[in-house]
């Protein structure tokens, strides 16, 4: 409800205070003496009433404000009713934080509140079970004090307002694995999550076991059919009707090793551990080499490559895992870009760090399936794909390849305009003043 306009009244009142002050004037003859007492008598008036408001904010706990009349008392209301509505205001606030810190301790996930210099605000109890931590004796401590697994003060210490995700077992029981997501809000502030993923990691692994260990045993009659295949091809000269049946049983069998090659190096990298230290890789000197398996590829498909590489600039990682991850995507690019077009292939490297790029002018891809391509045996046209030979796996070793040595795949396509594929490496394994050198085609 809308408080009523005081001041018609307070006109009124003034109004009939001056005619009453004139007519003492008049009939006393003393209007100097009329006019001092009467202003004598308002300024005491609003003393007294300064004094009751200034007492009353300052000094009481009532809410019921100090009894006035005229504007005094109007004003006297009006701070009243702003009074309740701050109260309100404020009890609704207290009841939402309340509904949100209950609702946040019923979670399972642990939740910790961060300041902008990550010290604890507050936290639940899944959060003093998984991290450790203790509440409220923990209040105001850097978490990476408590929590001091080295990958985390590291994970903590590079800014970003992206959220972040971490995977490291539990400081409380080492058995358990988290994932660990922090969260940026507000002026510099996050939100730090914390998931046992033990169960999903131990049937992750359990799924990377089986399939490792089923590949690894299919490989000894995989090359027992594929020998046994190449004998019967040289045997079978004078059977030129069974030619056909022998050279099908040789391809396949030939797929079938690849695919449970590729299979193992995917387990492989998925179940590993990230490479803590590697050797420097001399990135020009291996791309020759897939540019050279890359045209035998081709062959009377007479691709036109294009290389163009920045000598000496050498990265830090695993030689045999980085060949793998490259060669998959030239020889995609290969794959995909019909008879006789380009492909380019750059490493470089700019203040964001080294890229390898490979640039065709193939088929190119469309839009809702390029977040899906780092999946394994993903495929945008399952007999396109199939007919060209591929298994399937590239993409995602690429993936992880990249995931293992800091990297990132960044993939730009249009169909019938060809495919851009970056692999993007942080500055810290890179090797060369990056303003000394510059890219030299070969």
């Amino acid at each position: 409800m809308k408080p009523r306009n005081p001041w018609p009244a307070a006109y009124a009142r003034l109004v009939l205070a001056l005619l009453a002050l004139v007519l003492i004037g008049w009939g006393t003859g003393q209007w100097l003496l009329v006019a001092v007492l009467a202003a004598a008598a308002a300024l005491v008036w609003d003393f007294i009433n300064l004094r009751r408001l200034e007492h009353w904010l300052r000094l009481t706990r009532k809410l019921d404000p100090p009894q006035s009349l005229g504007l005094w008392g109007e004003v006297f209301d009006g701070l009243h009713r702003m009074r309740m509505r701050t109260r309100e205001r404020d009890k609704q606030r207290r009841s939402l934080v309340r509904n949100y810190r209950d609702s946040i301790k019923a979670m399972p996930d642990a939740t910790v509140v961060l300041r902008a210099d990550y010290r604890i605000d507050w936290c639940n109890q899944a959060a003093r079970d998984l991290l450790g931590l203790q509440w409220p004796r923990d209040e105001g401590q850097r978490i990476s004090n408590i929590f001091r697994h080295p990958e985390f003060v590291s994970f903590l210490a590079h800014y970003s307002r992206e959220t972040r995700v971490l995977s490291l077992p539990s400081p409380v029981d080492g058995r358990l694995w988290l994932e660990v997501r922090l969260v940026p809000y507000a002026k510099r502030r996050h939100l730090l999550l914390a998931r046992d993923t033990t169960t999903l990691r131990r049937l992750e692994t359990m799924r990377s076991d089986f399939v490792a260990n089923v590949s690894h045993e299919l490989r000894t009659p995989l090359t027992v059919v594929y020998g046994v295949a190449e004998t019967l091809q040289d045997e079978i000269g004078d059977h030129p009707e069974l030619a056909r049946s022998v050279h099908l049983l040789r391809e396949q069998a030939e797929r079938m090793k690849n695919l449970v090659d590729d299979l193992l190096l995917l387990s492989r990298l998925e179940t590993g551990d990230a490479p803590r230290t590697g050797e420097w890789v001399d990135v020009p000197a291996m791309l020759g080499g897939v540019v050279e398996e890359a045209r035998l590829l081709s062959g009377q498909r007479q691709h036109q490559f294009d290389l163009a590489v920045s000598q000496g600039l050498l990265l830090l990682g695993n030689e045999r895992e980085l060949r793998s991850a490259f060669a998959n995507l030239v020889f995609n690019a290969v794959h995909y870009t019909p008879e006789g077009g380009q492909i380019q292939l750059r490493w470089f490297a700019d203040a964001a760090g080294g890229h390898f790029q490979v640039r065709d002018t193939g088929i190119g891809i469309e839009a809702p399936h390029i977040e899906r391509l780092t999946e394994r045996f993903y495929r945008v046209d399952n007999g396109r794909s199939k007919s060209r030979g591929g298994t399937g796996l590239g993409l995602a070793i690429v993936k992880h390849v990249l995931m293992r040595h800091g990297a990132q795949l960044q993939i730009d396509s249009e169909p019938g305009k060809g495919s851009t594929f970056t692999c993007s490496f942080p500055p810290k394994i890179l090797r060369q003043p990056l303003a000394t050198r510059k890219p030299v085609r070969a």
